[in-house]
């Protein structure tokens, strides 16, 4: 789902903003071995799949309700995670639309059994839709950032919506050229 099949301007009520902190989230799970890939470190689907789960418990907590995953931009793995590593999926929201978000997550890893410091092992941006019973776009609450490191992924995030809506754009007048000039995709 997009902002472009979001409601109308006029319908969205006034809604308060929520901070922050009011729905950051951590999700930490243990790595076993059923999480391995042929290489013998966990699989990238795992750590995928924990972070669309925090940055979907974050989504909900800010909206106050359903909300679904409309895209994952940038999964950046940074090292492997191995089996026995406690992993810590950390979330919040960036940024708000009128029923879009985006939520930041970051991926830290360490020993179960040793008392190092964590290590960072990735990170990603999901944009979520608010939904409402009938799965129709809802309007959320403006995040409002916090800190000075809120502020900063706050505008991060403007520059990556901004990026998001013009390759979408692009990509559309390419494969309107492209139909005009009579070729199929």
């Amino acid at each position: 789902m997009t902002e472009q099949a979001s409601i109308a301007e006029s319908d969205i009520p006034d809604i308060p903003g929520k901070p922050t902190s009011a729905s950051r989230t951590t999700l930490s799970h243990i790595m076993t071995h059923n999480d391995t890939n042929l290489l013998g470190t966990v699989h990238g689907g795992v750590i995928m799949k924990l972070v669309d789960d925090a940055a979907g418990a974050v989504a909900g907590r800010h909206s106050g309700g359903p909300a679904v995953t409309a895209s994952m931009d940038e999964m950046a793995f940074l090292e492997p995670v191995r089996v026995g590593d406690l992993v810590h999926v950390k979330a919040q929201v960036n940024w708000t639309g009128r029923t879009s978000m985006e939520v930041g997550v970051r991926v830290l890893a360490e020993r179960w059994n040793e008392s190092t410091p964590t290590t960072q092992v990735g990170s990603a941006y999901l944009v979520f839709t608010a939904v409402d019973a009938d799965g129709r776009p809802r309007a959320v609450p403006p995040v409002i950032p916090e800190t000075d490191r809120d502020r900063r992924r706050h505008q991060e995030a403007q520059i990556r919506r901004t990026h998001r809506l013009a390759r979408r754009r692009a990509i559309r007048e390419l494969r309107e050229k492209r139909a005009a000039e009579g070729f199929e995709d």
